[in-house]
């Protein structure tokens, strides 16, 4: 058996979304010290919908995938709906991840996660503290949910 399916290669070879979106509405970096991915999500949103998603990653492949996969899971979606966004979720739509992997996908989720949190605060929007968990200070640890 494989270790990565179909899906993790085709994101890793060919990941969608990648880059840098000038003036962003909102921008979350995670990191993770142990393994030493890095992400950075950029968010473009026009009336409650991400219009735009770009990622920047520096890791393993399925650190790549993870960010590429999160990125497809929440463009042209509502806020809202991005807010639900789970590592789970990144996990299934890639197919599996190898258990030592997993981690890769918590950053995928953090990385939305604080891009959003920053969106509503460079907003002046009140939010709800619970939707964004233990990530409002979250800074290079992100192994919380691991």
């Amino acid at each position: 058996m494989a270790l990565y399916s179909e899906k993790v290669m085709d994101h890793f070879r060919n990941p969608r979304n990648v880059g840098i979106i000038e003036n962003a509405d909102g921008i979350g970096e995670v990191g993770n010290a142990k393994c030493g991915d890095i992400m950075k999500v950029y968010l473009k949103i026009e009336d409650d919908i991400i219009a735009d998603v770009k990622f920047e990653t520096f890791g393993c492949g399925s650190a790549i995938a993870s960010s590429s996969m999160a990125t497809e899971l929440i463009k042209g979606k509502p806020v809202s709906e991005a807010l639900s966004l789970t590592n789970q979720a990144v996990v299934e739509a890639l197919d599996g991840l190898p258990v030592h992997k997993v981690h890769c996908s918590v950053l995928a989720e953090e990385a939305v996660k604080k891009a959003l949190l920053d969106y509503y605060k460079r907003n002046g929007m009140t939010y709800d503290p619970q939707q964004f968990e233990d990530h409002e200070n979250c800074g290079s640890c992100c192994d919380h949910n691991a």
